[in-house]
């Protein structure tokens, strides 16, 4: 007899009423891979959790720039090199896998810039000890510049579509904050999206 054991569901015993659903259901989630690319992508997600599982470990405490690095590959960074995967596994698009890192990293430093506030009410800090929101800026452009190059060497296809998007809104935020605004309004994010779609009828 041959007794199947749901790991996932033995190890959040006890805790379904604090895990979230997406959390709960990821054993769920990981079996829609395409059988030829999951590998890849269950060693992706396995090795996030084990980064998110030390940086919960260290209450998410980030007291130099290089802390900020391996902060930031873990929960973005990495996640660049699996779109990099995923684009060569579905249709050969080759890509420079130093930008895919620096495309991850910048959309997180924005979402570190953007939540800087709501982070701090909540006793979380991701600010390197003794920086400020202008150091963290240059970090995030620094790194949106190899997002940039990630991007506008993508042949026109699915892998670029996915990308123009989130790079957009990740600028337009990082403006908005430099001129004093908490985020991008309903109507900004519209307006990039419109002006995104022109450029790309425009390119096609």
């Amino acid at each position: 007899m041959v007794v199947h054991v749901d790991a996932f569901l033995d190890g959040f015993s006890g805790y379904e009423q604090s895990l979230e659903e997406v959390t709960l259901r990821i054993r769920e989630w990981s079996l829609l891979a395409p059988e030829t690319i999951a590998p890849r992508i269950w060693d992706a997600t396995a090795a996030m959790a084990d980064r998110m599982a030390y940086w919960a470990d260290k209450n998410w405490k980030i007291e130099t720039e290089s802390d900020l690095d391996r902060y930031t590959f873990g929960v973005a960074g990495a996640v660049g090199l699996l779109l990099s995967d995923l684009w060569t596994w579905y249709d050969g698009t080759q890509t420079n896998r130093t930008q895919a890192i620096g495309f991850g990293r910048g959309l997180q430093a924005v979402n570190i810039l953007r939540n800087h506030i709501e982070d701090l009410g909540r006793g979380v800090e991701f600010f390197p000890e003794g920086w400020s929101v202008e150091n963290m800026q240059e970090y995030a452009l620094r790194n949106l510049a190899l997002a940039d190059a990630y991007t506008h060497a993508l042949p026109v296809g699915p892998a670029l579509s996915f990308c123009q998007i989130p790079l957009a809104l990740a600028h337009g935020t990082i403006d908005a904050l430099a001129n004093g605004k908490e985020k991008l309004s309903r109507s900004d994010v519209i307006a990039l999206l419109e002006k995104l779609s022109s450029v790309n009828v425009k390119a096609s």
